[in-house]
């Protein structure tokens, strides 16, 4: 029996072009106060979708005009992350299971009773299961993100750590990749993930530093239906949606102790515990970890665990910050250069010897990450012309030749400014500023916490 609490206030839309069968399936849901939407095809699905924001969507697959594969595409590909349910005739269960592929949530073939629909209804509105169908959507979602592009790299350094990532790929060993933010750790770990056995199951990546304590814990392991307030339905944790598949725990270092310590149980029970259930659930995953910390002196100054260390750091691996390869400097930029060139619809063109001279002394604090958004905006201000030194925006000052062998204090007061401005034009925000710094709150909070230390007295109320 469908639960009919809210119902009214959560419609569905039946995209059937069978008068018979849409008839039906209207009366039926209508009877238990749901608010029906129907359409003919995809197009007119489409249509209803941005007017009446469904909650839910029963659509066949053989429709005329925009059919329902192709109209599942589309709803996926525009954001809409509603439950969809394919119908499909006998026989057509090959097409449903690809259907799955492109964002399903699950099928009916025909013809079903209604009573097989009401149990749906009701599972998608209070169980959310934790089934292949949660593996195979999380699956897909990690196929999209994948990013196109590789690591790029001359640095001989750089190419020793990923031909030994390439290696040890095939274990099922715990990798910790350290590094400056926006080195490319990700990239590194996808990268990982491809060249292991694991490369057909899911990739799924949870940064440790976006959320809180609490929120971060029901999503590396889930909850059951009323373990909090706000709990409606049972969710799966990633652990789980990763199963046999790795896990990506992006700045573990960010991680509270509290948690690294239900971490540490997970890493060696290979077993995880919902928020609300005592009931264990098996899981097969292959943990790598990234940090823009030293783990090891996080360790000693007490705020890292060091039994979570040693599980994690089976294979440490250290990826250099770009102010200390040039030559990917510039093999980086021509990159980011002509793809965005590309993107833009223009002709390919240089950047100047100066401006590439330029790039090469800079810190890079950002690294990768900086540098290609200097470059596109230099593309998007240098019109028909070659890139040029004006046309790229800073906002800090450029490390001489020998920035090597600078004292660390006038890094350190580089850095310091730097974030005091930032704060500054984000009127005190912290949460933007660390956003726009591309660090960590937490990262901010100890770096004003440091800044009032050693340099008393800021004009600045931190």
């Amino acid at each position: 029996m469908i639960d009919t609490e809210g119902g009214a206030s959560r419609g569905i839309l039946v995209v059937e072009d069978d008068e018979q069968l849409q008839s039906a399936l209207t009366h039926a849901l209508s009877q238990h106060g749901y608010a029906v939407t129907v359409a003919r095809d995809g197009y007119e699905g489409l249509e209803r979708m941005e007017r009446e924001a469904p909650w839910l969507v029963l659509t066949d697959l053989n429709l005329p005009g925009k059919g329902g594969m192709e109209f599942l595409r589309e709803v996926r590909s525009q954001g809409y992350h509603m439950p969809v349910v394919v119908m499909t005739a006998y026989g057509g269960v090959d097409a449903a299971v690809e259907a799955l592929k492109y964002g399903a949530t699950d099928f009916l073939q025909k013809p079903f009773p209604l009573d097989r629909l009401e149990k749906l209804i009701d599972q998608l509105r209070d169980e959310q299961p934790v089934s292949g169908l949660d593996v195979l959507r999380e699956q897909e979602r990690s196929r999209r993100e994948e990013p196109r592009e590789g690591f790029l790299t001359r640095d001989p350094k750089v190419l020793q750590t990923i031909s030994m990532l390439e290696m040890v790929a095939g274990s099922p060993a715990t990798i910790l990749i350290q590094g400056e933010s926006g080195t490319g750790k990700e990239v590194l770990a996808r990268h990982v993930h491809r060249h292991s056995p694991r490369a057909s199951q899911p990739f799924v990546a949870i940064n440790c530093a976006a959320l809180p304590e609490g929120l971060l814990e029901s999503e590396l392991f889930g909850y059951e239906k009323g373990a909090f307030t706000g709990a409606l339905a049972r969710r799966c944790g990633k652990f789980e949606l990763a199963h046999q598949g790795t896990l990506l725990l992006d700045e573990i270092g960010e991680m509270s102790l509290g948690l690294q310590a239900k971490l540490l149980r997970v890493l060696q029970e290979r077993e995880v515990d919902r928020l609300g259930s005592r009931q264990p659930v098996p899981v097969d995953v292959r943990v790598i970890a990234t940090t823009n910390r030293n783990l090891a002196q996080e360790v000693q100054a007490g705020r890292f665990r060091e039994d979570v260390y040693y599980r994690l750091s089976v294979m440490p691996f250290t990826i250099p910050p770009l102010r200390d390869r040039p030559e990917d400097v510039q093999l980086l930029a021509e990159y980011f250069a002509n793809r965005s060139l590309r993107r833009n619809r223009r002709t390919p063109c240089e950047i100047s010897e100066d401006a590439m001279s330029h790039l090469k002394r800079r810190p890079w604090r950002g690294n990768v990450r900086e540098l290609e958004n200097v470059i596109e905006r230099g593309v998007l201000l240098a019109g028909n012309g070659p890139l040029r030194m004006e046309h790229f925006q800073f906002e800090e000052p450029v490390l001489t030749a020998n920035h090597a062998s600078a004292p660390s204090g006038t890094i350190w007061e580089m850095e310091r400014e730097l974030i005091l401005k930032t704060l500054e034009r984000h009127d005190g925000n912290r949460t933007h500023a660390a956003r726009t710094l591309g660090i960590s709150i937490r990262t901010l909070r100890n770096k004003l916490r440091e800044y009032r230390q050693l340099n008393g007295g800021l004009s600045l109320s931190i």
